[in-house]
């Protein structure tokens, strides 16, 4: 009995795992290895990449390309190349430019601002300014600043002020200080000083100058005749 389940189980070990490792490997790494690296790996690499390269490359250099030049170039050279020279110009030209500026803008211009530039402006300059400029600047310069100039500083200040000091203080001055000053110290430097100067100069020049003169006529008169 012992012996017969040491056989089974040497059996079972022997034929399972010989079955798992030879055939069950071999089928892993021959048949599935085989299938991924040599079918698989070709059509990812053979038809994909055909694909790939060949119809949707194809489809982009040749339907979207034809598509974007042809099509849409189309559309923006002759819908919207139309619409804006068409719709927008007309619309420009016409209801903007002729209609709302020659009509609207003109018509205010000449109505509304002129009629406001000659009414209301001329009215003010002609009425409130000349008015402001006739009773109160008027008033004002022949009423305050001619009391001021005749009142106070013509009359006041000239007869007053300057008057007092003209006939005070620079008379005085003049009479006084300028006076003593020309009678005292040039009176006397001229009737002093300048006097015995010119007496003393004159007497001495006189008298060198006559005696030079005489001894000078005889030298010459005595070297000539004699």
């Amino acid at each position: 009995m012992r012996a017969s389940h040491a056989y089974v189980e040497t059996y079972i070990h022997t034929y399972i795992h010989t079955y798992i490792h030879t055939y069950i490997h071999t089928y892993i790494h021959t048949y599935i290895h085989t299938y991924i690296h040599t079918y698989i790996h070709t059509y990812i690499h053979i038809y994909i990449h055909t694909y790939i390269h060949t119809y949707i490359h194809t489809y982009i250099h040749t339907y979207i390309h034809t598509y974007i030049h042809t099509y849409i170039h189309t559309y923006i050279h002759t819908y919207i190349h139309t619409y804006i020279h068409t719709y927008i110009h007309t619309y420009i030209h016409t209801y903007i430019i002729h209609t709302y500026i020659h009509t609207y803008i003109h018509t205010y211009i000449h109505t509304y601002i002129h009629t406001y530039i000659h009414t209301y402006i001329h009215t003010y300059i002609h009425t409130y300014i000349h008015t402001y400029i006739h009773t109160y600047i008027h008033t004002y310069i022949h009423t305050y600043i001619r009391t001021y100039v005749h009142t106070y500083v013509l009359h006041t200040y000239i007869h007053t002020y300057i008057h007092t000091y003209i006939h005070t203080y620079i008379h005085t001055y003049i009479h006084t200080y300028i006076h003593t000053y020309i009678h005292t110290y040039i009176h006397t430097y001229i009737h002093t000083y300048l006097q015995i100067y010119i007496y003393t100069c004159m007497h001495t020049c006189r008298h060198a100058c006559i005696q030079t003169y005489i001894h000078a006529c005889m030298h010459t008169y005595i070297h000539t005749y004699i």
